[in-house]
């Protein structure tokens, strides 16, 4: 394991890896904790505290990892809802948090408080005086203490640990309502593990980049599971700010993102080339045009012609090697992404780049581990075949069951939640709406409850237009609505970084975000990007109804604090649809424009409010093409 701290990487071997764990378990069984004991993980991706995972396991008790961005409120939720009174943090702004909860819980009468509280980095604490605290350092002098005080007790409560064990509690985003605890076993994640290990042959030479938050389900299976099946090597970056430098330096082997992180890399070419000279652009527009016809064949190891191939190599040692580097994917060997759909020109346009980016697919519920894309196989439009030791079945409704090695054991402390989603043959209820192609491919059209019909008839699956939208650098975030209506209308976000850099080398003047968004220059860039999907649903079969016919440019980004996406970022449709109900009635309305004012959270806690009048554009639409006979 590494971890770069000031700007020097530390290492860790498996040998000092296994001795900190010790330690570490130790230091917590000299404070009480036991195998009926939850202990929260709170903080960035750190070695210690993936140390903690493992030393909470080796005392069977259960590691429950937690969003560092969630505010107190939504802590408080989940730290009752495990009984949590053990918890370590990464440094002073997670303690704090965490002692705002501890008084949130007193006043409120919980019947569990947290207790014990360690904390990694000692900056900004050295004053704090509150019950509970412990630094890392001192708790592994307590451990040693009690384990030579103790001699064997560490090691029998290793040997004692069953497969059928809970190794973990990872809560849901919470979408549609609370999130929920699922309870993975230890034998679900190493299967999931092993599994993902032997389709990638991955091993001890490998190098990952863990900079996913704790929290999110992959990060569990990729830089906890698949690490100690795996053997590979864990980097962790100094801070988020830092990490594509600190991959460029590392070059990982194996990597891992949601398609956001995909689309933000993207979007951060998209701005350098723009700011290229044009000479740069030129070539860079040809290699691109050449990447996308016959890229993602040569990689998928498909017939090319030689031409084409001279041609690409040429683009390699020119444009795709030079922008795999920058990207800091110049050795990647396989790369993955997860946790929404992700739109298949994004997907094109990294594999046509010799990027081998491949889909997996899963839910907290099955350890992220149901679907993985094989080398050679991949398509672009579907999720892979079954995992090793995973059944897939489509039921009647269209909805996605699996079951095998990877299905949760249960929902923490919620029994009835666990019987809706389990049924008597064993099959989990995704709650996702998919189809089976003829080799055994899942393509997955939308979550099932999302999927709808529009007043025509046509099928409305606003997700997949979605993330054609958010394949431009302009559009970072969209959300469409058109279930049971007779035309599709949108929100869009615009990425302030992308349309901001854009409009500065126009000499176009803005004062934030809510001035850049309503600027008409920019709602001409959005209703390109609009008319150019428009014109891609109008080719695409039973899809020329669900071209956007009218949209807005929000006056405010959609934000977890303002609990309008969740904490891994996907949009929490009802509530944006309940929330932003007079925008969308001024769409479907007939209107020109439409005033809002909207409260938003700070993340000091503070409140505020911001207002604008929104312009409602018309967007550009397109006969349906028909195929040929």
């Amino acid at each position: 394991m590494r971890e770069k701290d000031l700007g020097i990487w530390q290492t860790w071997t498996w040998r000092d890896a296994a001795l900190e764990v010790r330690e570490m378990a130790c230091g917590l069984a000299s404070l009480g904790f036991t195998a009926t004991h939850n202990l929260a993980i709170f903080g960035a991706n750190r070695p210690h505290l993936y140390f903690a995972v493992i030393a909470a396991q080796s005392l069977r008790g259960v590691p429950v990892p937690l969003y560092q961005d969630a505010v107190a409120g939504e802590m408080v939720f989940m730290l009752d809802d495990a009984s949590i009174e053990f918890a370590i943090a990464e440094d002073q702004e997670q303690v704090d948090k965490l002692l705002e909860c501890r008084e949130l819980q007193k006043q409120a009468g919980s019947a569990t408080v947290i207790r014990h509280i360690v904390y990694d980095d000692p900056r900004g604490l050295r004053h704090y005086d509150q019950p509970g605290l412990i630094g890392y350092d001192a708790l592994r002098a307590l451990g040693r203490a009690w384990d030579t005080a103790n001699p064997g007790v560490f090691d029998a409560s290793v040997d004692a640990g069953e497969p059928g064990d809970v190794g973990v509690i990872l809560y849901t985003s919470g979408t549609t309502g609370r999130p929920k605890g699922v309870c993975q076993t230890h034998a679900s994640f190493i299967a999931s593990g092993h599994g993902g290990v032997t389709t990638d042959r991955l091993g001890p030479g490998d190098n990952i980049m863990s900079y996913l938050p704790m929290a999110w389900v992959g990060d569990h299976l990729f830089s906890v599971a698949q690490w100690l099946v795996g053997g590979f090597t864990l980097n962790c970056p100094e801070s988020a700010a830092t990490v594509m430098n600190d991959m460029r330096e590392i070059g990982p082997s194996y990597y891992f993102g949601p398609p956001r992180t995909f689309e933000g890399l993207l979007t951060a070419v998209s701005i350098r080339m723009e700011d290229a000279a044009a000479p740069k652009r030129w070539l860079y527009a040809k290699f691109m045009a050449l990447a996308r016809r016959v890229g993602a064949d040569i990689l998928n190891g498909a017939p090319v012609g030689a031409a084409d191939r001279m041609l690409y190599r040429l683009g390699n040692v020119l444009v795709y090697g030079p922008l795999r580097n920058v990207l800091g994917m110049s050795r990647i060997r396989v790369a993955y992404t997860a946790g929404a759909a992700i739109g298949p020109d994004l997907f094109r346009f990294y594999r046509s780049i010799g990027v081998n980016l491949k889909q997996f697919y899963g839910q907290t519920e099955t350890c992220a581990y149901v679907c993985l894309q094989q080398d050679g196989k991949v398509k672009l439009q579907t999720v892979g075949t079954a995992a090793p030791g995973i059944e897939l079945k489509i039921a009647a409704d269209g909805e996605v069951l699996v079951r095998g090695v990877s299905v949760l054991k249960e929902y923490y402390k919620r029994p009835d939640a666990t019987a809706e989603v389990l049924d008597a043959d064993g099959y989990f209820h995704t709650g996702d709406a998919g189809v089976l192609d003829s080799e055994g491919h899942l393509r997955i059209i939308d979550r099932a409850k999302d999927v709808g019909r529009m007043a025509g008839g046509a099928m409305f699956a606003p997700n997949y237009i979605e993330n054609k939208l958010k394949f431009f650098p302009q559009i970072k975030e969209a959300v469409c609505f058109g279930d049971a209506r007779s035309e599709v209308c949108a929100f869009i976000n615009i990425d302030f970084e992308a349309i901001g850099n854009w409009a500065e080398r126009r000499g176009l003047a803005y004062g934030g975000y809510v001035d850049l968004a309503g600027k008409p220059e920019v709602l001409t860039q959005i209703a390109e990007c609009i008319g150019q999907v428009n014109a891609d649903l109008a080719a695409e079969p039973g899809m020329a109804d669900t071209q956007i016919a009218r949209f807005m440019v929000l006056h405010k980004e959609l934000d977890p604090d303002d609990d309008e996406l969740t904490r891994t970022r996907k949009v929490r449709r009802g509530f944006i649809a309940q929330k932003y109900a007079v925008l969308i009635d001024a769409l479907y309305g007939g209107k020109t424009e439409q005033f809002i004012e909207t409260q938003v959270k700070f993340e000091d806690g503070r409140t505020g409010t911001v207002s604008a009048t929104l312009k409602i554009v018309d967007a550009q639409r397109f006969p349906e093409v028909k195929a040929a006979a």
